[in-house]
């Protein structure tokens, strides 16, 4: 059950509207379920609609008159309160209950108060009402009606529990403002997809994703095509901003402005200033000659946040409130990728980026938030440019896309964890839309994969399943009961033998980085985490790369441990060499 509360300065005309047949015909038998006193005139059921009408305008404002210059400007409270869908229909009777608890919780018409605020509750849809009130009390002062917002959920939430209704994720005050409906009609109206507020506040996330300072944030929204105005001090410091869209304007011709604050709380100046100076960790350009595979910006930059992520997800995993920076820096991450990813791919990242938003707030605060890596990570996307989704971009896509479904399902469970029910089901949400995206940009170098995993001689895959079965004698199943087809992963070990790898070290190093238990797939993880630790291409049709001799050891449990740590700071993936292997023992 959902309520929605606003207000406004013209009885009359809310009641037309609710009263009227709507925007697109949709309000049927729109008739009263409620009232201050039970005996308020009905527009619904009389014959003559229009004078009844007036009449219960004039009993509503009736004390706003007495009160003069003392009613606020804005006296009409307006609360709908909507039933989720698939909820059983509710009747006129329990509908009036519902908004008696209402106007009551929120302090309008306290139970057993006479001086209540007037209030009415109007039906005419099947799921829903609006509650109409006038905010002056019968002694002419005004009611208090402090946090009414949160007062009117957790009143629901109580409604939905007794009355066997679908319980909804209780919010906690750190979501981002909802349209209006007149933003959204204003949107249908005009033909646009979102309403601006929308559209704006995914501008102003992705314009901060990466950004270096204050200057570059700006600039990035200039370039976007939005208006930008900036409140400056006399000292000529930015005291804060606001945002427009391009011909989006009000009934007077001017422009509609909105403050960053006013689009999602962490988006006011003084929210992003803090984030900027986190700063970025300067990374140094790898290059073939020393060792390392030189490719594209792109794919280059996708493979260093894999690594990123990678440590994102183990912090999180450790249950401490200081990783709550790190959804922060996952959510800026998601954003540069969205914004820089194949076409192919790029409906499903947006809409796991938007999604994600939401986790990225919460009342949990960290002491020691350091998000310099990941930022780093986001920036270098975007400067990188777009991939191009073909070859060796488009396998790193999915190399990062498949890390981050399970970075969001491990931030879910870190949110669960503290009771934060939005939030953990926005990252839930924010993986579904990742796994789509991954399973387009996987479908290529997976299929290559899985040929050439066939194709392998039967003594080579007899060795590698056998290398596999004792890594991971319980993966035999995915999720769904279904045997694991494992012909991309041999594939892999066979293709990091041929580059100089031991490939039973090497899986064990990739089982080791973090727990698989979060994973749809585990083969797919693992071709994943594997081609980044070798440096093999992402994209299968390329020709590996031999590392040169003695450049980088096997790693110890030790070391290997002391690698994922510095991830933050320098993420190079190891490369194992037989050769530097320490004897079995």
């Amino acid at each position: 059950m959902v309520p929605d509360i606003g207000r406004g300065s013209r009885t009359h005309g809310l009641l037309v509207y609710l009263y009227g047949p709507g925007r697109r015909e949709e309000h049927t038998d729109a008739h009263l379920v409620g009232s201050w006193d039970g005996f308020a005139p009905d527009p619904g059921r009389d014959t003559d609609p229009q004078v009844t009408l007036a009449r219960l305008t004039a009993a509503l404002d009736l004390r706003v008159k007495q009160a003069g210059d003392r009613a606020p400007t804005k006296h009409v409270w307006h609360c709908s309160v909507r039933t989720a869908p698939g909820d059983r229909r509710l009747s006129d009777e329990e509908w009036n209950a519902v908004a008696q608890r209402i106007v009551h919780a929120t302090g309008i018409a306290p139970d057993g108060d006479p001086d209540g605020c007037r209030w009415i509750a109007v039906r005419h849809a099947e799921d829903h009402i609006h509650i109409v009130a006038t905010l002056v009390r019968g002694d002419l002062r005004n009611p208090r009606l402090n946090y009414d917002f949160n007062k009117a959920q957790a009143v629901c939430r109580r409604i939905e529990e007794e009355m066997g209704l679908r319980r909804l994720n209780a919010g906690d005050g750190t979501a981002a403002k909802n349209p209006t409906s007149a933003e959204k009609f204003k949107a249908e109206r005009t033909g646009r997809p979102e309403t601006s507020r929308e559209t704006l506040r995914e501008a102003v996330r992705q314009a901060v994703a990466g950004a270096g300072d204050e200057n570059e944030f700006f600039t990035r929204l200039r370039e976007t095509g939005l208006r930008v105005k900036v409140r400056h001090a006399p000292s000529g410091d930015a005291l804060g901003y606001k945002v427009a869209l391009p011909g989006d304007r009000n009934r007077h011709g001017e422009p509609v402005w909105y403050p960053g604050s006013k689009l999602a709380p962490d988006l006011s100046l003084p929210k992003i200033r803090l984030r900027l100076a986190d700063g970025t960790t300067e990374r140094a350009t790898p290059s073939a000659a020393d060792g390392r595979p030189d490719w594209s910006p792109p794919a280059r930059e996708r493979r260093s946040a894999t690594g990123i992520a990678e440590h994102a997800a183990v912090l999180l995993d450790g249950d401490d409130d200081e990783a709550a920076a790190q959804l922060v820096g996952v959510g800026e991450l998601l954003d540069a990728v969205a914004q820089t990813s194949p076409v192919a791919t790029r409906a499903e990242l947006a809409a796991a980026a938007r999604a994600f938003e939401r986790a990225t707030r919460s009342h949990v605060r960290a002491e020691r938030a350091d998000t310099r890596a990941l930022r780093s990570a986001a920036r270098g996307i975007v400067q990188a440019g777009g991939a191009l989704g073909r070859g060796e971009d488009g396998g790193t896509t999915a190399m990062l896309v498949s890390t981050l479904v399970l970075v969001t399902l491990v931030a879910a469970r870190w949110h669960s964890a503290r009771g934060h029910a939005q939030q953990a089901h926005a990252s839930r949400q924010a993986a579904e839309y990742l796994r789509i995206a991954y399973r387009q940009a996987a479908a290529t170098p997976m299929r290559v994969l899985h040929d050439q995993g066939r194709a392998l001689p039967e003594a080579r895959r007899r060795t590698y399943e056998a290398t596999l079965r004792a890594a991971l004698p319980e993966q035999g199943e995915r999720a769904d009961g279904r045997p694991r087809n494992t012909d991309a992963l041999l594939a892999t070990l066979a293709q990091a033998e041929q580059a100089g790898h031991d490939p039973e070290a090497l899986l064990q190093q990739a089982i080791e980085v973090r727990d698989l238990d979060t994973a749809e797939d585990v083969n797919d993880v693992l071709v994943w985490r594997l081609r980044w630790i070798a440096q093999l291409p992402a994209h299968p049709g390329e020709a590996p790369r031999r590392p040169q001799a003695g450049t980088r050891p096997t790693k110890t449990s030790a070391n290997r441990t002391c690698e994922r740590n510095a991830l933050t700071a320098a993420p190079r993936p190891a490369v194992t060499d037989p050769r530097s292997r320490p004897p079995r023992r």
